[in-house]
């Protein structure tokens, strides 16, 4: 008895494992790619951006800033918003040729959501001249925690596997946030200042798109991509 469930837990861990497998990326030629292009919108009328007092480092720092975590274009476009595919095969996903470069500059994080290629070395400046701190708030990955005074111009960070979003934060400086977007597959995007995104060469078929933000959350939206075809889309999030 203690032997045949030794060998049904058995195959049931095997199963999980190679289902797991299963569904791990396949990167293959594409030649019938189509786009995905479009705008991501504020649904209504956006909050007025907020904004705090600094009480920290004002000579570097500055007297006030405003709130990063959500910019509404006059368009009504939300910059800083994540769209990604979820693509189980498609164009392998290659290394950067430059590492990514994200910097600590008037006390605020920048770019404020970076994306990347899991696997990926980040190049963390401090272009303040003054005591930053990096702490990520991953879970999949190791977190980092690492003081950068003013004489570390520059550390390295490598992000091994695929993970989203992962929080940084300064300890040093608590308004200063951002995130980290490793991905396993090259189909992703982050809006501009005008809310809007391409990702092309995505292998023909019906996909599920998720959208993130990080106050509003996350949507996913139901698209078709036809060869060698842009699909367009207009997508909006609002606060729940």
């Amino acid at each position: 008895m203690r032997m045949q469930v030794f060998v049904a837990g058995l195959a049931m861990a095997v199963t999980a494992a190679l289902g797991g497998l299963a569904t791990a990326y396949e990167g293959m030629a594409v030649t019938d790619g189509g786009s995905l292009s479009g705008t991501v919108k504020y649904a209504g009328a956006p909050p007025a951006p907020e904004k705090f007092e600094v009480t920290k480092d004002q000579e570097v720092c500055g007297k006030e800033k405003t709130k990063p975590d959500l910019v509404v274009g006059a368009g009504g476009g939300i910059q800083n918003a994540v769209v990604v595919v979820k693509a189980t095969k498609g164009k392998a996903l290659e290394p950067v040729a430059k590492n990514p470069v994200f910097d600590q500059k008037g006390c605020e994080f920048h770019p404020h959501v970076l994306a990347f290629p899991a696997g990926t070395t980040l190049d963390v400046l401090n272009s303040d001249g003054i005591l930053h701190n990096v702490h990520t708030l991953s879970t999949v990955n190791p977190p980092t925690n690492q003081a950068q005074p003013k004489f570390k111009k520059q550390i390295n960070v490598k992000v091994e596997k695929a993970e989203w979003p992962i929080k940084v934060q300064c300890d040093a400086h608590s308004w200063m946030s951002a995130f980290w977007i490793a991905q396993e597959h090259p189909y992703y995007a982050v809006t501009d200042v005008s809310g809007t995104f391409t990702i092309k060469d995505i292998p023909p078929g019906d996909y599920e798109v998720e959208v993130w933000q990080e106050k509003l959350g996350k949507q996913t939206n139901k698209v078709t991509v036809k060869p060698k075809e842009e699909t367009k889309v207009s997508w909006e999030m609002k606060k729940g």
